[in-house]
């Protein structure tokens, strides 16, 4: 899967995953959220999330607090 990690209107980190057979620009314009922290691609894996690869259309990729902040939200 993909994602990007924007910056919600209070300053806080959102990140929203989407399947791989849509194009980075193509959903970076369905959402209203100025701000993009990050992008790249997100496994599952027995150990936890893994976040690499990058999105060259955004000109992003992954930070190192991503998997943390992704598998955070998904337990929320």
């Amino acid at each position: 899967m993909k994602y990007i990690m924007f910056e919600d209107f209070s300053g806080d980190p959102l990140p929203i995953l989407f399947p791989n057979r849509i194009s980075y620009l193509e959903f970076r314009e369905q959402i209203p959220y100025t701000n993009v922290l990050s992008a790249g691609y997100v496994q599952m894996r027995t150990n936890g999330v893994a976040c690499h690869g990058e999105a060259k259309e955004l000109n992003s990729k992954p930070r190192p607090q991503d998997a943390a902040i992704i598998s955070e939200k998904l337990e929320g």
